[in-house]
């Protein structure tokens, strides 16, 4: 396991490392979702035939699983990416393949535009691209969001455990309390420009990946006039890389291709 300082006060994000074949030169970072882990959604994947002999970083986003989880961070969307940063400066990883899902797809949307040295290709995994209203009894960031953070910690914790069920429930219940509340409020916020907005000015080659079921996203051919390559997964819902691991690693081995 490694480490990296990326707060002023000494919180430290934590990565699994596996070591590239001799002779790799391209470093992939993977940034899993909210109340999650990047080691449980990632592992299998970055060790599939069609994926393995890169340098890959299974990282934990600051708040969530394995990193520290401080009270007195703000857990922007911003701020998230920013600690990313550091950790990737520490790790001595400069121009790395993000492969990112859900709301680490947002953070690393945001990570490319403020630190564009870091990030040479996107691969998006069902990520969040735009803001939405925070919701009761919904089980993602807007049911989360819904609470205020004193109800949250209060009683919204189990409630939230309920709606999730026990299989989201594994990782989330490693994230800390205040990390998750404030993540989920900053999630469904968004950021400005949105980071439908910010995805479309990047400059780099661009993959998203979603669920063939769900249909079109909102804005698909926009996006796709942009220069995004929108693949759509079959026989998969939210965690493309847990339903459906072959067409994952394949999809996401062709978007590293380019």
């Amino acid at each position: 396991m490694h480490d990296a300082r990326v707060t002023a006060d000494g919180a430290r994000i934590r990565w699994v490392e596996l070591p590239g074949r001799p002779g790799s030169t391209r470093t992939r970072v993977c940034l899993h979702g909210l109340g999650a882990s990047s080691g449980p959604y990632f592992t299998a994947s970055a060790a599939h035939p069609l994926l393995a002999g890169s340098r890959t970083l299974l990282m934990d986003l600051l708040g969530f699983g394995i990193s520290d989880r401080p009270t007195d961070f703000g857990y922007t969307l911003e701020e998230h990416a920013d600690a990313v940063a550091a950790a990737l400066e520490a790790a001595d990883v400069y121009g790395a393949d993000v492969i990112a899902h859900s709301m680490g797809g947002a953070v690393a949307i945001v990570l490319a535009a403020r630190h564009p040295h870091l990030v040479a290709r996107l691969v998006l995994v069902d990520a969040n691209l735009d803001p939405v209203a925070p919701g009761p009894a919904r089980p993602g960031s807007s049911g989360i969001a819904a609470y205020s953070e004193e109800e949250f910690l209060a009683h919204g914790r189990p409630e939230v455990r309920e709606r999730v069920g026990p299989h989201w429930w594994a990782t989330m219940r490693l994230a800390g309390h205040e990390a998750l509340h404030r993540s989920a409020v900053h999630l469904a916020a968004g950021t400005t420009p949105t980071m439908r907005e910010l995805l479309l000015d990047l400059k780099i080659p661009r993959t998203f990946l979603r669920p063939l079921d769900d249909g079109p996203l909102p804005g698909e051919e926009v996006l796709v006039e942009h220069g995004v390559r929108v693949v759509a997964v079959p026989e998969c819902g939210h965690n493309i890389m847990l339903d459906n691991p072959e067409a994952f690693a394949e999809e996401t081995a062709r978007a590293l291709a380019v």
